[in-house]
């Protein structure tokens, strides 16, 4: 999203940066380069160093928009070290490293990027404490021409993809750079300020203002990170396991508020369920936020985001089995390069069909189909390709729909038991790390003892429609006629509707 429009000068630039770097390589130590070199955002993430944890200290006041506070940065180097950089938009008061004061200063060429150097050069393999100290109005910080912090009447929300952590705490900004946190946020007594993970505690140490210290004990993205601050209805119980289950919602939502609680509160069950799918639930909490504030639907870690505005005609469970089957796909595993988008939003959206299938609202097999025959040869919709839509088509319908499709298709071609192994195998596999989609199709050889790459390359890679459906040559031969959309089709596409239109700047 937000750095699609300077995508071409970043690959130039990261090829310069390569280049120099190559001549120089033997001139140790060296500044880290300012992307991993992902494609569709070349300035994501930062080289050169590795976090483990992330400590996050803030005062937030939402009648003035004011954030202030340190994070403090726990990493270990990859390289030795000149100088490196953070991925972060506010003003920066001061920068430690190991205790040691550090300059700092905002790359002129990159907007949003610190660039830290510390009093003396990094050794690789060095374990370093990187303190940053800032201040600064998030809702007034630009970058690339566009704020992830939505400011509400009483209070903000941190939540955005594929970027949010800029505007809230300095990070190394990529799904590969996972860590753990502690998330400490002081709000005024009529706000609670949300996250993910497990509540610790809540402490008043000064009259009038509580804070909220949230902890992440297993690797977490930045942009799954959140933070909500507002006047939220917070409910706090157990799931049947054991797991905490924290819930908040905007009273703001009105008529739509029973119909958000009577579909989030229902998480517990839908991730009991997903996990009989896909293997046990990944992470130590379960949970949900709903918001006025946002027109979209996040995966959280733990913790889910949903905007008022997918319950506004009724309950909406399919949204929740979406989201939640992010924990597992996304979460749990992370998509190696933006491009991968297909491993997070396609088997989400397949977790639909099959909480379909439970609630007895229509199965895989017909939703796809009707997916399928819905969408006439000539529909722009087959143009984008599920495995590479380029950033501008990053969140397309065709990213869902035929990403789901895409399963179902592969679940034809192997079989249920082989299907369904293949799917707990890739959690288990890669849980707390990341993956591309070329591992997926290798496992799924490997798994089935089929060859696959023709199948996934016609339906991820190839435009134009398939010749032939997601369920086949006979599927044809029971579909003649007019289809009839199975039940649970209209809630489906209107959710990948708004998943897809709240992306489009």
């Amino acid at each position: 999203m937000r750095q699609r429009t300077r995508a071409g000068l970043g690959a130039v630039a990261t090829g310069i940066a390569t280049i120099l770097f190559t001549a120089t390589a033997s001139a140790a130590p060296a500044a880290g380069a300012s992307g991993v070199g992902d494609p569709y955002y070349p300035y994501a993430g930062n080289g050169g160093y590795d976090v483990s944890h992330y400590d996050i200290r803030l005062t937030y006041q939402p009648s003035t928009d004011q954030l202030s506070g340190t994070t403090t940065i726990l990493a270990r180097t990859t390289q030795e070290l000149s100088s490196f950089d953070l991925d972060f938009g506010l003003h920066v008061n001061s920068v430690l490293v190991n205790n040691v004061p550090a300059t700092f200063h905002a790359d002129p060429s990159e907007n949003g990027e610190l660039v830290v150097t510390p009093g003396k050069a990094l050794a690789k393999n060095q374990t370093i404490t990187v303190v940053v100290n800032y201040a600064d109005t998030p809702s007034k910080v630009v970058i690339d021409g566009y704020t992830a912090w939505k400011k509400t009447p009483d209070g903000a929300l941190a939540v955005d993809e594929p970027q949010n952590s800029q505007w809230w705490f300095p990070a190394n900004d990529h799904p590969t750079d996972k860590a753990t946190y502690d998330v400490s946020v002081e709000v005024p007594d009529n706000a609670v300020a949300l996250s993910n993970g497990t509540l610790v505690r809540t402490t008043k140490q000064r009259a009038g203002w509580t804070r909220w210290n949230w902890r992440s004990t297993q690797p977490q993205a930045t942009y799954l990170t959140t933070l909500e601050v507002g006047a939220f209805e917070v409910n706090q119980s157990t799931t049947p396991d054991g797991k905490p289950f924290v819930t908040a919602y905007d009273p703001a939502a009105g008529a739509s508020l029973d119909a958000a609680k009577a579909s989030v509160e229902r998480t517990p069950e839908i991730d009991g369920f997903l996990a009989t799918q896909f293997g046990p639930f990944p992470f130590e909490a379960e949970g949900g936020v709903v918001s006025t504030g946002l027109n979209f639907a996040l995966e959280a870690q733990t913790r889910p985001v949903y905007g008022a505005t997918f319950f506004r005609s009724g309950s909406n469970t399919s949204v929740v089995a979406h989201e939640n089957a992010h924990q597992w796909f996304g979460d749990a595993v992370s998509l190696g390069r933006w491009s991968d988008i297909w491993l997070n939003e396609g088997f989400a959206s397949y977790a639909e069909y099959l909480w379909s299938e439970h609630e007895g609202e229509g199965t895989p097999a017909e939703l796809a189909q009707y997916a399928y025959d819905s969408y006439p040869a000539d529909d722009p919709f087959w143009q984008v390709l599920p495995g590479d839509p380029g950033a501008a088509n990053q969140f397309d319908d065709a990213v869902y729909d035929r990403g789901a499709m895409t399963l179902q298709a592969l679940r034809t071609a192997v079989g249920d038991d082989a299907f369904f192994t293949i799917l707990k195998t890739w959690v288990a596999q890669h849980k707390g790390g990341d993956a591309r989609i070329q591992d997926f199709i290798a496992l799924a050889e490997r798994v089935s003892g089929k060859p696959l790459q023709d199948l996934f390359t016609t339906w991820l890679f190839t435009k134009g429609k398939p010749a032939v459906g997601p369920n086949g040559a006979a599927a044809a031969f029971r579909t003649a006629g007019v289809p009839v959309a199975p039940k649970s089709y209209p809630k489906i596409q209107q959710t990948h509707r708004l998943l897809a239109a709240a992306h489009q700047y």
